[in-house]
């Protein structure tokens, strides 16, 4: 497995001075009681936003308090077209609180800079762009502001394995490697929707994982009507040789709260991410464990959380697990599944060492769409197929979440449903 080129464009040590900043009140507080953040833009991308404290050290000292912003993630497709070019990186800074009201942008421009970037030959060897003060430009006039604005810019290279769902996790498709313009099967997944058996694709120790006491409870007033619950759902994912290297099962039904229509945060529904226990191919362990639920409020969302499970396997109320990422991902647009920090256990082993970085990222449709998740992984996290294989069972899990928590009043397609009253043609 040969990993695509990737480059990571990263803005840190964020931190703003202001010409009237007086000694702070304390360490990393200031007096000033605006609010200050930047906008971070390069053409053809999406803009990305960063809180910016500020900064009381002296002359170009580092500042005392700084942040980072999301960074710019680019493909090999967009090292090409800009290969040889070198870009901007355009930055502008605003008081004031982020976010509109009524529609109008609630923050006023103190000021920009600009910062060039040529990302030839970052794919292979890191560079730095910018590292200190600048003076920010106010427009149209271009003149200096005593305003200064500290940032690092730098790239790196960050390779990653690009994988494709053949067709929608729910009709069990082959996934493919991708490289370039190479598509490589590399896995199969087999779904499974069987409300009263989740062992008919995994070995016969994996109901023996479900007798441990680790599936939470559900409202029992909800448990045991008819199309009130969505569970059973299981997707197992296969190595080129058939054996079943990695899957994720549904250990929490999804079921709406009383009174209502949807999965409530306070009582998601829960996946197991499950990997083999050692070499053998008949005993499997807990690896992952993913929350998901209905959000409420003026963007409908799909919340979610991931936890690493502990080494005493996953529990009811989540203790001793490692919580890894926690997001909200849109309804009506879907997004990305993204995990880009953290601890990851290795795979075979029981140490779990700091992570910094991208470590995987799972295309996400919105409800009603058609899924085929794109996924893509950190080289740094895939030592064999098998740790590849988690990911897709992890990509596959927050994807099914999307339909899990549809409203109940709205009827699934069939393949996700336990028999054909329970479906839509």
């Amino acid at each position: 497995m040969d990993p695509c080129p990737f480059v990571r464009l990263i803005v840190e040590s964020l931190s703003l001075k202001l010409p009237q900043a007086t000694r702070p009140a304390g360490a990393g507080v200031h007096p000033s009681t605006t609010p200050c953040f930047c906008k971070l833009r390069i053409k053809n991308f999406p803009s990305q936003t960063a809180l910016l404290p500020l900064s009381s050290s002296p002359g170009d000292s580092p500042p005392d308090y700084s942040t980072s912003s999301a960074g710019f993630h680019l493909d090999s497709t967009s090292l090409r077209r800009i290969s040889g070019k070198p870009i901007t990186l355009r930055v502008s800074v605003y008081t004031g609180r982020m976010g509109r009201t009524c529609g109008v942008s609630t923050g006023k421009l103190l000021g920009r800079v600009n910062v060039g970037v040529d990302l030839e030959g970052t794919d292979s060897r890191p560079a730095v762009f910018q590292n200190g003060w600048l003076k920010l430009a106010k427009e149209p006039d271009k003149k200096r502001s005593s305003a200064r604005l500290h940032l690092v810019v730098r790239a790196e290279p960050d390779p990653r394995f690009v994988f494709h769902f053949g067709g929608e996790p729910e009709c069990s498709p082959v996934v493919f490697q991708i490289q370039g313009n190479i598509r490589q099967p590399v896995f199969s997944c087999k779904f499974s929707a069987d409300r009263n058996s989740r062992s008919r694709s995994l070995p016969s120790d994996f109901n023996n994982i479900h007798s441990r006491g680790w599936m939470m409870r559900t409202f029992s007033g909800d448990r045991e009507r008819p199309g009130r619950e969505r569970k059973g759902w299981m997707v197992t994912i296969h190595d080129l040789s058939g054996s079943p290297v990695a899957a994720a099962s549904m250990i929490t039904p999804f079921v709406p709260s009383p009174g209502s229509d949807r999965v409530s945060r306070s009582n998601p529904g829960a996946w197991l991410i499950l990997r083999p226990n050692g070499f053998s191919m008949s005993s499997w362990k807990p690896w992952g464990r993913l929350e998901a639920w209905r959000e409420r409020g003026p963007i409908d969302g799909l919340g979610y959380k991931f936890e690493l499970v502990s080494e005493n396997g996953p529990t009811s109320t989540g203790s001793g697990n490692i919580p890894i990422a926690e997001a909200t991902l849109s309804v009506k647009k879907g997004g990305q599944f993204c995990i880009d920090s953290g601890l990851i256990r290795e795979s075979g082993t029981n140490s779990r060492s700091p992570v910094k970085g991208f470590v995987m990222g799972s295309s996400v449709e919105g409800e009603g769409k058609v899924s085929k998740p794109v996924v893509q992984v950190g080289m740094q996290h895939v030592s064999c197929m098998a740790d590849a294989a988690l990911f897709i069972a992890l990509s596959a899990a927050i994807d099914l979440s999307m339909d899990a928590c549809r409203l109940f009043a709205h009827k699934l397609r069939k393949e996700l449903c336990h028999d054909e009253q329970d479906s839509f043609s």
